[in-house]
C-alpha cells in the first residue's frame, strides 16, 4: 500500500514538472496575431523629410474589414464589426529606407505606433509589418521623392538702375501642399551671381539663395526633378541712355556742348549736371536729346557726370571727361621799334573762342597794373630802352585762360 502510494505520487509529480515546463515554454512564445486577422497601416505624413522623421499607426484587427483610407492617413479605429486582437500582440516592421523604431511592437486596443526615422537618403521608404500571417505595406516618399513644386519668390523683384542683390527663395512641398525640410535645392540664373547656387531646405521648407546683378535676370531653382517656373528679377532702366561732350579736348575758356539722351519711354523730371569743376545746372525735365554748353576757366582734367531723377528717385549717373589746356595766349605789337611819346598798339591772338572776362596788364616802364574788357591796348612809351608788356587773361569764372608777354626796343 505503501508502495503504492510512493508510485502515484512520484506520477503526479512528473505531471506537474511537464506541465509547469509546458507553462514556461508557452510565456516564452510572443502573442501573435490569430488566423484571419488583418493589419492596417496608417502613417501620419504624406511624406517625410530628409533627416526626420514621421510616425506610423498599426491597426490589427480580427474579424473585421479594413478601416476607411487604410494604407495611408491617420484613420485607425476598426469597423465594420471588427475587434481589435489581444494586447500584447506583436507586431514587427521592416522598412527600405531608414531605419523603424522600435522594429518590434506591442498592440494595445489592437493599435501600435512605431516612428520612421529617415537619414540623408533620398527615396521611397517601402514599410512592412506582420503578426502571424497577417501583414500590410505602405510607401512613403522620402525627400527629393516627395517634391511635388517647387515655388519661387524673389524680394525685392525689382532693383536699381545700378542693380545689387535680392533674396530668392524656394519653397518645396509634397503632393499634399506640406512643406519638405532637408531637400537640397539647385539655383541657375541667365545672369550675375547666386551666393550659394545649392542649398538645403529648413524645417519650413525654403531655401534662400542672393543673386546679385546689375541687368535683367532670370532664375530657376531645381529640387530633386521638380524645376520650377523662373522668376524675373528685373533692373530699372537708367534715366538716360547718353552723355557726351564736344569737344572732348579743348582749351580753357572755349565752351563745350554736352548732349543728353534720355532713355526711350524715360519719364525724367529733372537732368543734374555737375561739370566737375565746382559748377553744375539742372535741365528740367526732357524727352528727347537736350544740349547744354560749359566754358571751363582753367586747364586740367574734368569729369562731367549727368544724373537724371524720375518719379522713383534719381537713377545712375552717367560720366564724360574732358580735357582742357591752356589757350595759346599771344601778344603782338603794332611795332617792335616805337619811338619816344609815340602811341602804338598791343593787341591779344587766340581768344577768339575763349569766353573772355577781362585782360590784366603789366608794364615794366612804371605803369601801373590795370584790367580792362578789350583785347587791343594802345600804349605811349615816355623813356627809352627795351620793355617788356604781360597781358593774363581772365576767364568767366575767375581763373586765367592763358597769358603772354612782349618785347619792344623804343628809341
Amino acid at each position: 500500500m505503501v508502495a503504492q502510494l510512493r508510485r502515484a505520487l512520484i506520477v503526479l509529480g512528473s505531471a506537474v514538472i511537464v506541465l509547469l515546463a509546458l507553462a514556461a515554454s508557452c510565456s516564452r512564445v510572443p502573442l501573435l496575431a490569430p488566423t484571419g486577422a488583418t493589419i492596417h497601416l496608417f502613417p501620419e505624413a504624406s511624406s517625410v523629410s530628409l533627416n526626420s522623421q514621421a510616425t506610423i499607426i498599426a491597426t490589427v484587427i480580427e474579424n473585421g474589414t479594413a478601416p476607411s483610407g487604410s494604407g495611408s492617413g491617420t484613420t485607425s479605429t476598426p469597423s465594420n464589426g471588427g475587434q481589435p486582437v489581444h494586447n500584447g500582440t506583436h507586431v514587427t516592421f521592416t522598412t527600405t529606407l531608414g531605419t523603424i523604431q522600435p522594429s518590434d511592437a506591442v498592440t494595445t486596443n489592437g493599435q501600435t505606433t512605431v516612428t520612421l526615422i529617415t537619414a540623408g537618403q533620398s527615396g521611397t521608404a517601402h514599410i512592412t509589418a506582420y503578426s502571424g500571417g497577417a501583414s500590410a505595406t505602405v510607401d512613403l516618399p522620402v525627400g527629393t521623392a516627395a517634391v511635388k513644386t517647387v515655388t519661387l519668390t524673389a524680394n525685392p523683384q525689382t532693383l536699381g538702375a545700378n542693380g545689387g542683390a535680392a533674396n530668392i527663395v524656394a519653397n518645396v512641398t509634397d503632393a499634399n501642399g506640406t512643406s519638405l525640410g532637408g531637400v537640397p535645392v539647385a539655383f541657375t540664373t541667365d545672369q550675375g551671381t547666386l551666393t550659394p547656387s545649392t542649398i538645403q531646405t529648413d524645417s519650413s521648407g525654403n531655401a534662400t539663395t542672393v543673386l546679385s546683378t546689375t541687368v535683367t535676370a532670370k532664375v530657376t531653382a531645381t529640387a530633386g526633378t521638380v524645376v520650377s517656373t523662373a522668376v524675373t528679377v528685373n533692373v530699372k532702366p537708367r534715366g538716360l541712355s547718353g552723355f557726351s561732350a564736344s569737344p572732348t579736348s579743348t582749351t580753357a575758356g572755349t565752351p563745350v556742348t554736352f548732349t543728353v539722351t534720355p532713355t526711350a519711354g524715360a519719364n525724367v523730371s529733372n537732368v543734374h549736371v555737375d561739370f566737375g569743376d565746382g559748377s553744375a545746372q539742372d535741365l528740367g525735365a526732357i524727352s528727347a536729346a537736350t544740349t547744354t554748353t560749359h566754358a571751363y576757366t582753367s586747364a586740367g582734367i574734368f569729369t562731367a557726370t549727368a544724373t537724371a531723377t524720375d518719379a522713383t528717385g534719381s537713377s545712375s549717373p552717367i560720366s564724360t571727361q574732358v580735357i582742357v589746356g591752356s589757350l595759346l595766349v599771344t601778344l603782338t605789337p603794332s611795332t617792335t621799334t616805337p619811338t619816344v611819346g609815340t602811341s602804338m598798339t598791343f593787341t591779344v591772338g587766340g581768344i577768339s573762342t575763349a569766353a573772355v572776362d577781362h585782360f590784366v596788364w603789366t608794364f615794366d616802364d612804371g605803369t601801373p597794373s590795370f584790367s580792362n574788357t578789350n583785347p587791343t591796348l594802345p600804349h605811349t612809351f615816355v623813356s627809352k630802352g627795351l620793355h617788356t608788356v604781360a597781358v593774363n587773361v581772365i576767364g568767366l569764372g575767375g581763373g586765367s585762360l592763358g597769358s603772354a608777354n612782349a618785347q619792344v626796343v623804343v628809341n
